[in-house]
C-alpha cells in the first residue's frame, strides 16, 4: 500500500473490526451469545438490502452459481463462523478471541490444496502451519482448564476453520450478482441461520432478553459499523489493493483488539498472548511467502518508477539503470 488514502481506509477496517472484539465482549454480559451474533446481522441485512434497493442493483440469484454462494457464505463465512467466535469468547478475552482468529489465513491455503484441484502445498506450508498451531497451544496452555479458556479457545479455532472452508468454496463459483446483493443475501441467511440455531441451542429468543443500553450501544456497533460498514470497507480495499494486501488485516485487528480491551475492558495482556500471536504471525507469513514476496517486489517497483531519475539513468519495468559513455555504451543496475 503506497496511496495514502489506502492506508487511512485499511487503518479504518483495522479499527471498526477491532474494537468489534471490545463490543462482543460487553454484550456478551447480558445477551445469549448465539441471539447475539443473529441480531448483529439482522441490522447489517437491513443496511445491505437498503443499499441494494437504493442502488437499484439486480438482486434476483438466477444461477446455481448464485445460490452456492449465497448458502456458502450465508451458512459457513458468516453464520457458523459467528456461532463459534461469540460462544468462544464468551470464554476468553477480547484479545484472546482476535489473536486465534488470526489464524484463519493459515489454515485457509491447507483446505484450499484439500479442495481446489489448482493448489499445491510446499514446505514452508507445512512448517508455517505448525509454527502457527504452536502459537495456538501456547495460548491454550497458558489459559487453564477444559472448562474455561481452553475451551473457547477450540470454539475459536472452529470458527477459524469454518470461515476458512466457506471462503474456498466460494472460489468454486462465479457470482451473476453484484457484490452488494450477494452479500445482503448472505446476510439474511446467516441471520435465519443464527436465529434457528440460537432457538434450537438454548431456547433463546428475543422475548426473555433483558436489554442494556451497554448491551444495545454495543450491537447497534457491531451491526452498523463493524458489520456493514466493515464488509464495505472490506469491499472497497479488496478492489483497491488486492487480495494479499486485505489479509494483513487479520494481524491489525488483533493489536486494536488487544489494546481496546486492555484500556476498556482490563484485560491482561500476557506473555503467553504475546509469544503465540508472534507464532501465528511468522505461520502466516511462511504459508503466504510467495504473494508476500511479489507484493514486496510490485511495492518496490512502484517506488523505483516514481523516483526522479538522473540524466544518466533510465528506468526499464521499475528497475533503474545508469548508462554509460559512448565507449560502454550498456545499461547496469543503479543502486
Amino acid at each position: 500500500m503506497t496511496n495514502i488514502e489506502d492506508v487511512l481506509l485499511f487503518g479504518a477496517l483495522a479499527l471498526v473490526w477491532g474494537t468489534a472484539f471490545t463490543a462482543i465482549e460487553i454484550g456478551l454480559e447480558t445477551l445469549p451469545p448465539l441471539l447475539f451474533a443473529a441480531a448483529r446481522l439482522d441490522i447489517a441485512a437491513v443496511i445491505f438490502i437498503g443499499a441494494v434497493l437504493l442502488s437499484r442493483l439486480r438482486w434476483l440469484p438466477q444461477t446455481k452459481a448464485d445460490l452456492a454462494l449465497i448458502l456458502s457464505n450465508g451458512i459457513l463465512v458468516i453464520g457458523a463462523h459467528f456461532a463459534f467466535s461469540f460462544i468462544g469468547q464468551s470464554y476468553v478475552t477480547s484479545g484472546v478471541a482476535a489473536v486465534i482468529l488470526s489464524f484463519t489465513p493459515i489454515i485457509t491455503p491447507v483446505i484450499a490444496i484439500r479442495v481446489l484441484s489448482t493448489e499445491r502445498i510446499y514446505i514452508t506450508d507445512i512448517i508455517g502451519l505448525g509454527t502457527g498451531l504452536a502459537g495456538v497451544i501456547a495460548i491454550a496452555i497458558a489459559g487453564g482448564s477444559f472448562d474455561g479458556q481452553f475451551l473457547g479457545i477450540g470454539l475459536l479455532l472452529a470458527s477459524a476453520v469454518v470461515f476458512a472452508l466457506g471462503s474456498v468454496l466460494t472460489e468454486r463459483w462465479s457470482a451473476g450478482l453484484p457484490t452488494m446483493a450477494l452479500y445482503a443475501w448472505s446476510m439474511v441467511t446467516g441471520a435465519v441461520f443464527l436465529h434457528a440455531t440460537a432457538y434450537a441451542y438454548s431456547g433463546a429468543t428475543f422475548r426473555n432478553v433483558t436489554w442494556t443500553p451497554s448491551a444495545a450501544v454495543a450491537l447497534a456497533y457491531l451491526g452498523i459499523f463493524a458489520t456493514a460498514g466493515g464488509f464495505l470497507l472490506y469491499f472497497t480495499l479488496l478492489n483497491r489493493i488486492g487480495a494479499t494486501n486485505i489479509s494483513l488485516i487479520n494481524y491489525a485487528s488483533p493489536v486494536v483488539a488487544t489494546v481496546f480491551g486492555a484500556v476498556l475492558l482490563g484485560e491482561q495482556i500476557t506473555i503467553a498472548t504475546v509469544t503465540g500471536f508472534a507464532l501465528i504471525v511468522v505461520g502466516f507469513v511462511l504459508c503466504n511467502i510467495r504473494p508476500l514476496w511479489q507484493l514486496v517486489q510490485s511495492t518496490r517497483t512502484i517506488a523505483g518508477s516514481d523516483r526522479v531519475l538522473e540524466r544518466d539513468e533510465v528506468c526499464i519495468q521499475g528497475d533503474v539503470y545508469k548508462t554509460q559513455s559512448d565507449s560502454q555504451n550498456y545499461l547496469q543496475p543503479g543502486d
